[in-house]
């Protein structure tokens, strides 16, 4: 009796693990386009958590690997705007319904995500469609929604309100493994 429940425990924590999905690759690239300039910074050092069985989406960034084009912007970026020494990172947690994603088996679904951004010290809600590729056993994830700086206190100088858009265009994507 005692080694039937030790299988049953063991079935039961391989199946929750298998349900997990994780990435510490994944990309956010946020842009802003303006009639004065586009801005654009790419982050290839996220992580993001999925959990299958509760629904939870977990994902934090930190915001020094936010990569810009020109040393300046991204300077300006860390010290005068997002003040990254001291709100260090970004994370977003939120749900999303995933009964009907089969991770085993190829396929495109879509699932409604929704939660709560914190960044700059600011936390607001959040929703979005991610998309999840299944193909050959890899699995892609991709979503896209916009935020607009002043949201999150970020504060803008007058000098350059005509560079940066309240409207902030954020694409993360991922591939996806199981936790083991």
């Amino acid at each position: 009796m005692k080694n039937l429940l030790i299988l049953i425990v063991l079935s039961v924590s391989t199946q929750a693990y298998a349900q997990r999905y994780f990435s510490k690759t994944a990309h956010i690239k946020f842009f802003s386009h303006t009639s004065a300039e586009d801005i654009k910074a790419n982050n290839y050092k996220s992580s993001i958590i999925i959990d299958k069985a509760s629904g939870v989406v977990q994902v934090e960034g930190l915001i020094k690997m936010f990569e810009f084009e020109k040393a300046l912007m991204q300077e300006h970026f860390n010290e005068n705007y997002l003040e990254s020494d001291t709100y260090p990172k970004a994370t977003f947690k939120g749900k999303g319904d995933f009964s009907g994603v089969n991770f085993a088996a190829d396929g495109n679904y879509s699932v409604n995500v929704a939660g709560q951004l914190t960044m700059h010290g600011t936390t607001k809600d959040v929703s979005a469609i991610a998309t999840i590729k299944i193909a050959g056993g890899k699995i892609d994830g991709s979503t896209k929604f916009y935020i607009n700086p002043r949201d999150y206190n970020v504060k803008i100088p007058d000098v350059v309100k005509g560079q940066i858009s309240n409207k902030i265009e954020v694409t993360v994507k991922a591939t996806l493994q199981p936790l083991k």
